[in-house]
């Protein structure tokens, strides 16, 4: 796959299409068993209390999974992403209810680079605070 996005089509500005990513309890039994992180403040409530936590909270990996899907969608290869990096600067809370939590995403081009590659800054949020900082990914472009 090679990325769909042409580097003389994007101008620094540009927003990507952005993103609501639904998290339930349902979906951080499924990342425990597919990543093999079942530390107990991602599944028992009791736990995360008493360390602490408000409740249930999603894995940082999970919801730095998500943010970047917005820049795979968009450029349309997930191999054209050759850095990405965040700051966790707080948790997804994950309700025990039939909602559970949403991860909100928008992104856009921060930067051009040379060798048609790009800087997108991610902006990730749930319930309304910004839960990932310094949210940043480079893109190789057509």
């Amino acid at each position: 796959m090679t990325a769909k996005i042409s580097y003389d089509d994007v101008e620094v500005g540009t927003e990507l299409p952005a993103q609501t990513f639904p998290v339930t309890r349902a979906t951080l039994v499924q990342y425990a068993g597919a990543s093999g992180d079942f530390n107990p403040i991602h599944w028992n409530e009791k736990f995360a209390v008493e360390v602490g936590l408000p409740d249930v909270i999603a894995h940082g990996m999970l919801t730095m999974a998500e943010a970047i899907r917005v820049v795979t969608d968009w450029v349309g290869d997930p191999g054209a992403v050759v850095e990405y990096g965040v700051r966790f600067t707080k948790p997804v809370v994950v309700p025990n209810d039939d909602k559970g939590a949403t991860i909100e995403v928008g992104a856009k081009v921060a930067a051009k680079l040379d060798d048609r590659r790009v800087r997108v800054d991610l902006l990730a949020r749930s319930a309304d605070q910004k839960v990932l900082g310094m949210s940043r990914a480079v893109v190789q472009l057509a």
